[in-house]
């Protein structure tokens, strides 16, 4: 046995200054992955947008270079340079190298910031391998350039200057990071948001990765008028408006700036809400929501109480009868942010629901008063929220009440897996009995279950809550993952407690009805089983489209290209057989090509943008025509479309 080593002083690690963000990363950042990897991004547009808020920037450009390096460029103030009394060093270097150092810690330099309030940019030093710093400041261009956090030049004069600002190159650390390529659409949501949340600003984003045959890098921009009003507009875009006006305030109470917008549709799905405190998005809601949801419930609910409109209707409403078919932003700008829960995205500061409630009353009953048809017509949709709640609730305990959702009373149609440990088991939903009795054949038995749905599923996007609890298609789904809808305050409250499988797998034909099937059911898991998609538990399958055979060589084949290369290497005489269905594929082609964990490839559906998510089923499955046959027009290239 070794010699056991003594536990003293000497055992304790130390590590100064940024050594502590390399060490450990995700403490500061989140994760390593893609999150943590455009939280860096964020972090330097955050010191940007304070100089905006304080008055001094009203342009910031980010660029992704071929490299997968970033630059910030702002023109606000310009990081002080001067030397640094207590640090003995330049101001930049102390920003730059010093956990909790910026000027955000003095309230005389910004009343509100977001970011990780003063790590944010020493984080983004210590994770990237190159950051060069230029700042344009009283005259002059200074620059300075350090590596994993530390110096490696001197703060020197490279010139004169007509302007100031803040320009941030930066290159992540690949030793640190597993994914060290950015993702256009991630940067370009964050910006978009950020263009709504502070009016007046404007963002660019360009991807010098991305040349087009105009020989020019492709970029947008991203510039609000109207701030939260356009955000409302924008979200709703692909949506029927039940009134023509977004309900806009922006105002101040008790010392906490308040900006809210909101607007009703015609859709049955629940709320869309969008809280932000200091630019940050709070996915876990806090103070600032709760009061909103309190001024806009009792204010609608005095407003049809006064009018007699829901005891002439004789209906009982409650909170979340107000909210359905709901579309707001709700944003604050607080000083002293106490954030909660386990993202640290949750409000914790109790004044901030005095302050949106009283704001979200006063305007909203102005508006109400000002407006009576407007104000008709939305309370009648609450009236129909209710009455759709309770008839949803009497159809859901019907059918837990002949079919229990879990321990027992599962669909006939299932083919369960005979283990009962949900992570490692999986849920193939397979279109038709015909693929059904395939994937049931071809199926590991111990931990992969296969239910077969009869054609194209209900579309949730435009039924109402009673009508998909009388679907058996959607029954079936509920019953066979043992999950449990509803409770009487809230008929769409979802419980994946008891889900039984950690991987749900939607298997269709890989032709346009197999697309519409795929998109029905994301359809149905966005809309009714969100978390199923948040937790990481559905994907795709990916069937291929051909077999290739050249004697005794074979191959299967996803793309046109893949069947051009197999040919170009085994010759014209090539046998290529086309699967116009899974029902057509054998057995063991099924299991080889699609089901086995070692050989398949499944494609993981996740939600990385809700706005854009929200706006694009809306667009496919709703009512509106036009928007979806651009949609198809400006994407059809980038699809494989069966004719």
């Amino acid at each position: 046995m070794a010699e056991k080593e003594e536990y003293g002083a000497s055992s304790i690690q130390v590590l100064e200054g940024l050594e502590a963000v390399r060490k450990r990363p995700a403490m500061y950042i989140g994760d390593i992955s893609e999150k943590g990897l455009h939280h860096l991004v964020y972090e330097v547009v955050d010191n940007s947008i304070d100089e905006a808020l304080a008055g001094y920037c009203d342009t910031i450009s980010v660029t992704i270079n071929p490299d997968n390096s970033i630059t910030v460029i702002d023109n606000g103030r310009g990081i002080p340079v001067d030397m640094h009394e207590k640090e003995h060093k330049s101001a930049l270097e102390v920003v730059l190298t010093v956990l909790h150092a910026g000027g955000k810690f003095n309230k005389d330099n910004y009343k509100v910031s977001g970011g990780l309030h003063g790590v944010g940019v020493s984080c983004v030093n210590a994770l990237s391998t190159y950051l060069r710093a230029e700042v344009h400041r009283e005259g002059k261009a200074y620059v300075q350039e350090y590596s994993c956090g530390k110096p490696t030049t001197e703060l020197r004069v490279t010139g004169t200057s007509d302007h100031t600002g803040t320009s941030i190159t930066f290159k992540p650390d690949s030793s640190i990071f597993t994914v060290t390529e950015y993702d256009y659409a991630t940067l370009a949501s964050r910006l978009r948001d950020l263009a709504f949340l502070n009016a007046g600003i404007r963002l660019t984003l360009t991807d010098m990765r991305q040349i087009g045959e105009d020989g020019q890098p492709f970029s947008e921009s991203f510039y609000s008028r109207n701030g939260l009003r356009e955000f409302v507009e924008y979200i709703d875009s692909n949506k029927e408006s039940l009134i023509n006006d977004v309900i806009h305030l922006n105002t101040e109470r008790n010392g906490i700036p308040v900006e809210v917008a909101l607007t009703y549709n015609t859709s049955y799905n629940s709320e869309n809400i969008r809280s932000y405190v200091n630019n940050i998005h709070t996915i876990e809601g806090g103070t600032h929501l709760t009061g909103f949801r309190r001024g806009l419930t009792m204010t609608m609910k005095k407003y049809g109480e006064e009018h007699k409109m829901f005891e002439k209707e004789k209906v009982e409403v409650s909170a979340n009868d107000f909210t359905e078919g709901l579309t707001a932003v709700v944003s604050v700008k607080i000083m002293e942010p106490q954030f909660e829960g386990q993202t640290k995205t949750k409000l914790g500061n109790n004044e901030a629901i005095g302050a949106v409630q009283t704001a979200v009353s006063e305007a909203l009953g102005n508006y109400l008063e000002e407006h009576p048809r407007e104000a008709k017509t939305i309370v009648e949709k609450v009236i129909v929220a209710a009455k759709a709640r309770k008839a949803a609730y009497d159809a859901r305990t019907k059918v837990q009440r002949k079919t229990p959702l879990y321990g027992g009373g599962l669909p006939g149609k299932l083919s369960d897996c005979s283990s009962r440990t949900a992570e490692d088991c999986e849920l193939f939903i397979v279109e038709g009995d015909s693929a059904g009795g395939t994937a049931k054949q071809g199926r590991d038995r111990r931990i992969q279950a296969v239910l077969p749905i009869r054609g194209k599923i209900l579309n949730v996007e435009k039924a109402m809550e009673h009508k998909i609890f009388d679907n058996q298609e959607i029954r079936n789904l509920f019953q066979a993952m043992r999950v449990t809808i509803g409770t009487p305050e809230d008929p769409q409250a979802v419980n994946i407690s008891k889900l039984a499988y950690h991987k749900i797998i939607i298997m269709t034909d890989a032709d346009v009805d197999g697309s519409h099937i795929d998109t029905l059911l994301m359809t149905f898991f966005f809309r009714r089983m969100r978390p199923v998609i948040e937790q990481g538990y559905l994907y795709l399958a990916t069937p291929p489209l051909y077999k290739c055979t050249r004697g005794k060589v074979e191959e299967y084949c996803w793309t046109d290209l893949q069947v051009q290369q197999f040919i170009a290497r085994n010759g014209d005489r090539t046998k290529v057989q086309r699967y116009k269905g899974l029902g057509e594929m054998s057995a063991e082609e099924l299991r080889d090509t699609t089901m086995d964990p070692s050989q398949r490839l499944l494609k993981q559906v996740t939600i990385s943008d809700a706005v854009e998510a929200d706006r694009i089923f809306s667009m496919l499955m709703g009512e509106e025509v036009a928007p979806r046959r651009d949609f198809i027009e400006a994407n059809a290239n980038y699809a494989n479309i069966d004719a």
